[in-house]
């Protein structure tokens, strides 16, 4: 007698199914959930302790997200939808601080004159050095506080401000800038590096990540800077664009596509590590193993699986092709592990339970739009639609991400019309990723145990071994396994 069914048989009878549509039957425990280890490989060269990557799209991630990915022990990849230059300033960003904030510091002169409250943008200081520019020796500062209470502000800065000489190195963590506030008893330090000042930490900040989980060492390149990734596309124009990056100290590429089994990704490969050899390359989008094995071939060290999954995207709609994510995830973690290169189910997912079903089905990591979209560190600003706290989430299909540059990534770059394959949207503010995505790793932990699997290894042996065993959902049966019969509930994960 059997329970359920082994992957390979119930992924091998011409259905195409989404998470949702399998459930894994619970396995045996004998140890506790937090000897499960989520530790991980996004490429054949690149470890991170948790399993989560932030997605290559312009309403996701920014200097912002990927800081804040490092700092979880995860990985931002930074979005190509914007001009060569900013995209590498972004990565410079993210790689110029040990901590999971970004202010944008304002920067004056002496003889300047702050106007307005404008002048302080979104921040509580005005930080002046002697050329009113990040690269000078910084002088001084002038708080909004001090500011509002000057009676004459037609006077030139270097009357009113507080003489200011005190930084820290760029690398110092957050307990070490904590320490060094409380010691010298201030409420803001800039950072520094090579003599620019690349932010300001304030206590406030200090203080409310403290009252999140606890951050571990994070993803540590060499050099003691963040691990950050940028996406590229496969023109021509984009190896101008890949040098700006490999410059500004980029630890993986991604090749952005939406079908990445074409000549213009292979030749792309093959550059970047001719022309990079030490930089890893992760290839994509593909959910069949034939689009693997080709870009195995030419030399990926990860690949990115998934099309049309995502929630705003309409590949399928549209075009009638794409895959359902777990049978994707699947079939090409299959033909991948042979040659040893980590996958990275991409989309679709919504919840933690999504999580464990990629990382057991053969992922190495799980890359996230939706679900961190909405988030503090997330682009944009917050809005206030039928009194809920919203951000804007596009697809990169979007008409509206297409006018900026993202066709390239549908291959619709020299096309006369411009077909959509995404649409716009908002989510709802979810808070801080420092405090929300350690809350889902500790869910997903408990999957694994319940599944008897004590790490992603684990999972993937006990599936390949047919000890795990799964069964296809009925519509009756995911009602079911979902809120159920209640006139009025609230879901609170945390």
């Amino acid at each position: 007698m059997e329970d359920g069914f082994a992957a390979e048989k119930l992924f091998n009878q011409g259905f195409s199914y989404t998470y949702d549509d399998v459930i894994f039957l619970p396995h045996y425990i004998d140890f506790p959930t937090d000897a499960v280890q989520l530790a991980t490989r996004l490429t054949r060269n690149i470890s991170l302790s948790i399993p989560c990557v932030s997605s290559p799209m312009d309403t996701v991630t920014e200097a912002y997200m990927a800081s804040a990915m490092a700092a979880l022990g995860g990985i931002g990849i930074i979005h190509s939808n914007s001009p060569a230059a900013q995209q590498a300033a972004m990565v410079h960003a993210a790689k110029a601080r040990r901590v999971p904030i970004l202010s944008n510091p304002v920067f004056k002169s002496p003889s300047d004159r702050i106007d307005s409250e404008e002048d302080f943008a979104s921040s509580p200081f005005v930080l002046v050095t002697e050329s009113g520019t990040s690269k000078s020796k910084l002088l001084g500062h002038v708080s909004y506080a001090d500011w509002t209470s000057q009676a004459n502000k037609d006077v030139k800065i270097y009357d009113y401000m507080v003489n200011s000489g005190a930084s820290v190195p760029w690398n110092y963590d957050l307990a070490q800038v904590d320490a060094f506030l409380a010691e010298k008893k201030k409420d803001f330090v800039p950072l520094l590096k090579d003599d620019e000042i690349v932010d300001v930490v304030t206590k406030s900040e200090v203080e409310r990540i403290k009252s999140y989980p606890k951050l571990g060492v994070g993803s540590v390149a060499a050099d003691g800077s963040w691990l950050v990734g940028a996406s590229i596309g496969t023109r021509e124009h984009d190896k101008e664009r890949l040098k700006l990056l490999v410059q500004a100290g980029v630890n993986a590429v991604v090749l952005d596509s939406s079908q990445g089994n074409s000549s213009y990704q292979i030749d792309m490969i093959k550059y970047v590590k001719r022309t990079y050899p030490e930089l890893d390359v992760i290839g994509g989008n593909v959910v069949t193993m034939a689009q693997a094995q080709n870009l195995i071939q030419a030399g990926v060290d990860g690949l990115r699986i998934g099309m049309g999954s995502g929630s705003i995207c309409t590949t399928q709609e549209v075009c009638a092709v794409g895959r359902g994510q777990a049978t994707a995830v699947y079939k090409v973690s299959l033909v991948a592990s042979q040659s040893g290169v980590p996958v990275i189910a991409d989309g679709g997912i919504s919840n933690s339970g999504h999580i464990v079903k990629a990382l057991v089905l053969g992922a190495s990591t799980v890359m996230m739009g939706s679900f961190l979209a909405g988030s503090t560190e997330a682009p944009g600003a917050f809005e206030t639609k039928n009194g809920q706290r919203v951000k804007k989430y596009r697809g990169m299909g979007s008409l509206e991400a297409m006018t900026k540059g993202s066709d390239a990534r549908y291959l619709g770059d020299t096309a006369t019309l411009k077909i959509a394959q995404g649409v716009v949207g908002a989510v709802a503010d979810k808070g801080s990723v420092l405090k929300f995505i350690p809350y889902t790793m500790q869910a997903v932990k408990q999957g694994f145990q319940d599944l008897g699997a004590s790490s992603i290894k684990s999972a993937h042996d006990l599936l390949s071994s047919k000890i795990l065993r799964l069964e296809v959902r009925s519509g009756a049966a995911q009602v079911e396994g979902g809120i159920h019969g209640l006139v009025s509930y609230e879901k609170r994960s945390f």
